[in-house]
């Protein structure tokens, strides 16, 4: 394999079932709460809000935000992950709405069945190797399955000039020299021009050390 191949195998490696079962309360339960500040209920806001009729979720991991649900226009669902623990839990988790289940790399070209009416990747691009103009070619990889006025959303952590406690700080750099994220160069604003170059409509929020962005074509 090679650098890049390489980069992308470790940030998902370390999604097995044993650390899936525990990834909702270490991830959303506590990081989200005490280390990067930013409100699991916010993120959950994002899919109430923007969630469409045909949906696709890049970077499954538990479902969990699709599972909660309230109320939403979703008909079909498809759900998008490199690795194959992760979208067995999360199709397990919303199995009721009979998600289809595709497995790929979203740094490369994708066969997916859209057009999707929406589109959500959280906490994706930071696991994902490169810099944010790098990983933006996941983006282009999604465009073509995007019908005309779609909406994509999601969040990612960033570094730069985000706010990070001593804490926090400490667990990206153990986090990043172990390959589950590659975000020490990523920035607030570079999320902002990548979105910016690609979509008509960008809204890009920063919350604690993180960002939540909203995209239409």
């Amino acid at each position: 394999m090679d650098q890049m191949t390489d980069a992308v195998e470790a940030g998902q490696a370390v999604y097995t079932p044993m650390t899936l079962r525990v990834y909702d309360l270490v991830v959303h339960g506590l990081s989200n709460r005490f280390l990067w500040r930013v409100p699991t209920a916010h993120l959950q806001a994002l899919f109430e809000a923007h969630v469409g009729a045909r949906h696709v979720d890049i970077g499954a991991g538990t479902g969990l935000f699709l599972d909660r649900l309230r109320s939403s226009a979703l008909r079909e669902l498809t759900l998008v992950d490199l690795n194959a623990a992760s979208l067995a839990a999360a199709a397990r988790r919303v199995a009721r709405l009979a998600p289809r289940v595709v497995q790929a790399n979203a740094l490369a070209p994708m066969d997916l069945p859209g057009p999707f009416d929406s589109a959500s990747l959280c906490y994706l691009l930071h696991c994902l190797p490169g810099t944010i103009s790098e990983k933006a070619v996941v983006f282009d990889h999604l465009r073509p399955h995007l019908a005309p006025g779609a909406v994509v959303f999601g969040a990612t952590l960033l570094q730069g000039d985000a706010p990070r406690s001593r804490g926090a700080q400490k667990l990206m750099d153990v986090y990043n020299a172990k390959g589950v994220f590659s975000n020490s160069g990523d920035r607030l604003e570079d999320l902002q021009v990548a979105l910016s170059a690609r979509f008509a409509q960008v809204e890009v929020r920063p919350v604690g050390c993180g960002a939540l962005f909203v995209a239409r074509v």
